[in-house]
């Protein structure tokens, strides 16, 4: 948005609008006065709940002068902005700054701050509350029209939040070998009339066509640069948690951050499980290995947390823990459409179709030792991975798992680990 420095000036001389706010900045002692730390705060998130805008820093609003920001000054106030963006609006923003130099009015170039903030995909509350941009001001946002945004951003679930347009991100940010890869001889169209048709582009507002959520989430290297928690952070103990007689978490044995496209991440984590979990030997009739954990079990447990976890939930990342007598496995989100943990076992819901749909165009990895499934692809129709969780697990260990909902905003699946009965082997 305002692009080169020519544009921007053109936009400075026509005064604020829905897209476009002016701030001089001055400094008292080794602090920024102004502006005040919660009115920007209100200013950035009201763009953010709209449809983004263009805050300049170093230009008065009622001249529309350039003042400029002393040199000297540059990096106390790109990090005023960000510290803003970060812990005075929540969920966080993730502002584009650049720094430029406009000339003032009689030629002079003078360095400013510009700080983009693109449309968000949240609605974010800053200390004065909920704010939209109307016009050259930021209004306070009543109770229907947040109820309306709240709805449209698909934090209360009407709208599928994978179909979403992901503002920040372009067409050419999409990985062409990990698209072409749904391709198939019925999908007719190339390029975006493709991505389209695949729901991993959409056309947004102002009708360009974007990358969807899906699309980021299977066709990005690393989603992360758009979906900061969309990653599975894995980690393994030695023990059983907590260490009784100090109450101190037990030592990790290994730890890994888990990103890339949502079929990487679920092979990624099974080969994690595989690598940390213990083998152990039961000797009753010739040696057998019996695993700590059903790696079938698991691989069906990681698939369903990536494909039905709550991606709009910003913050949240699905985590899996292995002890020594257990694995859990946390998906953000509740349980979708009116379902209950008991009926887990016997219904199907997807809440998100379009990512569930390119899952079940991916191939079951091949080179993860002791996977053993009937299919080919990572889903399918048949919606029996949770029985062949809860029925694997309980033959390998006597225990049956456990599905608990935590706070109506985590689902927590705990599997658990066979009593050990001879001496464990690697």
């Amino acid at each position: 948005m305002f692009d080169t420095p020519s544009e921007l000036m053109e936009n400075i001389g026509l005064g604020e609008d829905s897209f476009l706010e002016l701030k001089e900045l001055r400094v008292a002692g080794d602090k920024i006065s102004d502006p005040r730390r919660d009115d920007l705060a209100d200013e950035l998130a009201a763009f953010a709940n709209s449809r983004g805008g263009v805050c300049v820093l170093g230009v008065n609003d009622k001249t529309r002068e350039v003042i400029g920001i002393p040199r000297d000054l540059l990096n106390l106030a790109e990090e005023f902005v960000r510290e803003i963006c970060q812990n005075s609006i929540e969920p966080p923003l993730n502002p584009v700054i650049e720094r430029l130099a406009l000339p003032n009015f009689v030629g002079e170039n003078l360095p400013v701050l510009k700080v983009e903030i693109p449309r968000s995909l949240f609605v974010h509350q800053s200390p004065g509350g909920y704010f939209h941009r109307v016009g050259s001001s930021k209004r306070r946002m009543k109770s229907d029209f947040l109820a309306r945004l709240f709805q449209q951003r698909s934090q209360v679930r009407f709208v599928r939040f994978d179909e979403q347009a992901v503002s920040v991100a372009t067409v050419s940010d999409l990985d062409a070998a990990l698209w072409q890869r749904f391709r198939t001889p019925r999908s007719g169209g190339d390029g975006e009339d493709l991505l389209r048709k695949l729901g991993m582009a959409a056309v947004d507002e102002d009708g360009t066509t974007r990358p969807t959520v899906a699309g980021v989430l299977m066709a990005t290297r690393d989603p992360r640069n758009w979906l900061p928690n969309a990653y599975i952070q894995a980690v393994a103990y030695r023990g059983h948690g907590v260490v009784p007689e100090s109450g101190r978490p037990d030592y990790q044995v290994d730890a890994k951050d888990i990103s890339g496209p949502l079929d990487h991440q679920v092979a990624e984590a099974c080969r994690f499980v595989l690598r940390n979990m213990r083998m152990g030997a039961d000797k009753t009739a010739g040696r057998h290995d019996r695993p700590q954990f059903d790696l079938t079990a698991v691989f069906e447990a990681v698939v369903n947390a990536v494909a039905h976890r709550d991606y709009a939930i910003y913050g949240s990342k699905i985590r899996l823990r292995l002890f020594s007598d257990r694995l859990e496995l946390y998906s953000p989100g509740t349980i979708p459409n009116s379902m209950t943990v008991e009926g887990l076992p016997y219904r199907q819901a997807a809440r998100n179709e379009t990512l569930t749909s390119l899952l079940a165009k991916c191939p079951v990895p091949d080179d993860v030792s002791g996977l053993e499934t009937d299919r080919s692809t990572l889903m399918d129709k048949r919606g029996e991975g949770v029985q062949i969780i809860l029925e694997n697990s309980e033959r390998l260990s006597g225990k049956r798992p456990e599905y608990r909902l935590i706070d109506d905003a985590e689902l927590l699946l705990v599997i658990h680990a066979p009593e050990p009965k001879q001496d464990t082997v690697s």
